[in-house]
């Protein structure tokens, strides 16, 4: 089994946000992956599961708010004895990419994302894949913590559509295919 986590906070507030793209995705996946399916809550989350080929994959959106997103993923990976470095791949926002581009990597540092720390806290490791999404700097003397909770300004809706579609792409290819074959195929050159 494979655990696609998309990043972002619950309730109707903060739809759309920068920070909630991860959960952007996740809603693709869902629609591609398990089209008329309903959500559960478990996990302190929201989860769907599905089937790509013969992998079959739970979509987790954690419900406990960006900060604590460890706590749900972690839960999950212990529930199914999942291996991070094998099984996880989270999706996020990232302030430090322009608008609509994507990098994947298999381990690193949060980049100072507080969701991606949680995580790393929980699981007492960052050996796992990330699936960034860029959603451009804060503007000069606005503070971070109110840009990634900004709506995307509509010159930036279709950007960040398609990076949407592009980064539900690239996780179909990760569960399939692996991580090295997304990242020659999805990172920037």
């Amino acid at each position: 089994m494979k655990l696609i986590v998309g990043i972002g906070n619950p309730g109707v507030e903060y739809d759309r946000t920068r920070h909630n793209v991860g959960f952007e995705v996740l809603d693709r996946l869902a629609r591609r992956l398990a089209p008329g399916e309903v959500a559960r809550s478990r996990f302190h989350g929201s989860t769907i599961e599905a089937m790509d080929g013969d992998e079959k994959i739970m979509l987790l959106k954690p419900t406990t708010y960006v900060n604590r997103s460890g706590e749900s993923v972690a839960e999950a990976m212990r529930f199914y004895k999942m291996t991070p470095a094998d099984d996880l791949l989270v999706i996020v926002d990232d302030a430090a990419l322009p608008c609509g581009s994507l990098r994947l990597r298999t381990e690193g540092g949060s980049g100072g994302h507080n969701g991606l720390e949680n995580i790393s806290s929980h699981l007492g490791t960052d050996a796992w894949s990330r699936l960034r999404i860029g959603i451009d700097a804060p503007r000069p003397g606005q503070p971070l913590e109110k840009h990634v909770l900004e709506r995307f300004r509509p010159d930036e809706q279709d950007t960040i559509d398609a990076a949407c579609d592009r980064a539900a792409d690239a996780t179909a290819c990760w569960i399939l295919e692996g991580a090295t074959r997304t990242m020659n195929e999805y990172n920037p050159a």
